[in-house]
Formats: C-alpha cells, sequence, structure tokens
C-alpha cells in the first residue's frame, strides 16, 4: 500500500491524447511472447468487429519497433499545417512507429529520457483524431516506458500478453501488478501460443505447457481474454505485412483474435473523453 502511494504523490495530472477516447495498451513482462503480433491483430479485430469503429495503432517499443513490417508500412512522415505528424494508413488503421523515422537496419542507441521524449512525441504531436480506440503496443518489461504512459495519459485498459510457460508466467504476474499499482485497469490476459497445431495434419501439442496463463489469471483475480495457438499462418503473415485478421479472417486464428477484441471492448470503462 505504501509503494502504491509513494507511486501515486506528486504525479502531474493526466491529459489525454487529443481525439482519442480510448487508450488500450498491450503489455508483457518478457520479450518473444508474441505481445505486437497480438496488439496489432487486436487492433484489426476491433476494426473488424464495426467498421465504423475508428482505431489508431501506436508503436511505444522504440529499441524494436514491429509495427511497420507488420502492418506494411514504411516512408518518410508528413506534417500537419499545424506541424503535427500524419499517422501512416493501412487496413484503415491509423498507425505510427519510430521505425517510419530511422533506417530498419540503423539500431537505436539512446538513454532512457531520450526514449521517454520520443513516446510524448508520438502521443502528443500526431494528428491522431478523432479516434475511438488508440492500442498501444508497449516495450517488454516493467520499466520507464510502461511508467511514463501510465502516469502521463488516462489509460482505459491494460491487456497482458503471455505464453504458458513458466517463465513467462513469472513475468505476466509483474506487468499486471505495476499496472494495478499505478492505478491502470487490467482488462485481462491473453495467452498466447496455447497449443501447437501442426499445419498437416492438425495434430496438438502443448509445447509451452497447459493452462498457466488461467491459472494466473484465477490468482490474480483477472479475465483470460483468449488462447490464441501457435500456428505457422500467423507467423508468416505478420511477417509478410498481412496479419492473419485482414488476410485470412475466417480462419481460426483470426476468429480468435476476433474473439478477443471483442471481449476486450466490453471490458472498457466509459469513455475518456
Amino acid at each position: 500500500m505504501r509503494q502504491k502511494e509513494q507511486m501515486s504523490k506528486g504525479l502531474p495530472k493526466k491529459l489525454p491524447v487529443a481525439g482519442v477516447k480510448h487508450v488500450i495498451v498491450v503489455a508483457s513482462g518478457k520479450g518473444g511472447v508474441g505481445k505486437s503480433t497480438t496488439a496489432v491483430n487486436l487492433a484489426l479485430g476491433i476494426a473488424a468487429s464495426d467498421t465504423s469503429r475508428s482505431v489508431g495503432l501506436l508503436d511505444a517499443d522504440i529499441y524494436g519497433p514491429s509495427i511497420p513490417k507488420m502492418m506494411n508500412l514504411g516512408g518518410g512522415v508528413e506534417l500537419t499545417e499545424q506541424q503535427l505528424m500524419k499517422p501512416l494508413v493501412n487496413y484503415g488503421i491509423k498507425c505510427m512507429s519510430m521505425g517510419f523515422m530511422v533506417d530498419e537496419k540503423s539500431p537505436i542507441v539512446w538513454r532512457g529520457l531520450m526514449v521517454m521524449s520520443a513516446i510524448q512525441r508520438l502521443l502528443r504531436q500526431v494528428a491522431w483524431g478523432p479516434l475511438d480506440y488508440l492500442v498501444i503496443d508497449m516495450p517488454p518489461g516493467t520499466g520507464d516506458a510502461q511508467l511514463t504512459l501510465s502516469q502521463n495519459i488516462p489509460i482505459s485498459g491494460a491487456v497482458i500478453v503471455t505464453t504458458p510457460q513458466d517463465i513467462a508466467l513469472l513475468d505476466a504476474r509483474k506487468g499486471a501488478e505495476m499496472f494495478r499499482k499505478v492505478e491502470v485497469p487490467v482488462l485481462g490476459l491473453v495467452q498466447n501460443m496455447s497449443v501447437y497445431i501442426c499445419p498437416n495434419c492438425g495434430h496438438q501439442e502443448h509445447i509451452f505447457g497447459h493452462g498457466g496463463g488461467h491459472r494466473v489469471a484465477k490468482d490474480m483475480g483477472m479475465d483470460v481474454l483468449g488462447d490464441v495457438p501457435l500456428h505457422l499462418s500467423i507467423r508468416q503473415t505478420s511477417d509478410s505485412g498481412k496479419p492473419i485478421v485482414v488476410s485470412d479472417p475466417d480462419s481460426p486464428q483470426a476468429m480468435a483474435y476476433r474473439s478477443i477484441a471483442d471481449e476486450t471492448i466490453k471490458r472498457l470503462p466509459p469513455p475518456l473523453q
């Protein structure tokens, strides 16, 4: 309780992102669990369920931006008359990433303060609105980026991505607990790579363990938003810039993401603005 009070004490007032009704962060306690793939297909799933929805996708993983490749976007960023950056658009989703402004082969070697400044620019100096939902692909872990975002903008909720593997589940617990400490609602957990499905014979194998995400969710009083299988098509479509939700919308894999999107929307509080 004392730690929570110390984290909240003296914080600046949270200012909404102009023109955005809901901010949803997609986070993971560690890398390699499919967080970015989930963020991309979640955003596409939210838009696919209701074509009247306006959806944006922000790549806050400054050191390892994945959104440009997954959303098949690239090139320079143009400015509006108000000197705001114009999001790049594909599949009806407005996207912004540091990857649009640097060569994909060049590493970003920045200290923490520079990363925080970049994230603030991607939030405040982009012509996002009007948007019903802004999905933010967070960097892995529980560091400066997560804390800065949580303390500076009102967040409607966090989606925690994990695999059933014990090591991933330990970090997923930490991620969920961090958001609770900074008073960000945890909407639920996505158990990624829940089961391997052989594309040839359909045989199923629980490579990373079975049901671990559901046990953690129950222990922490969280909902499980859905399970996503480990399937070759998800990797292939992500790498080709044609995510599974748009390239094969009727597949079981795409339907899993669309179901997760529906469950996420159900748990959101009233709009931020």
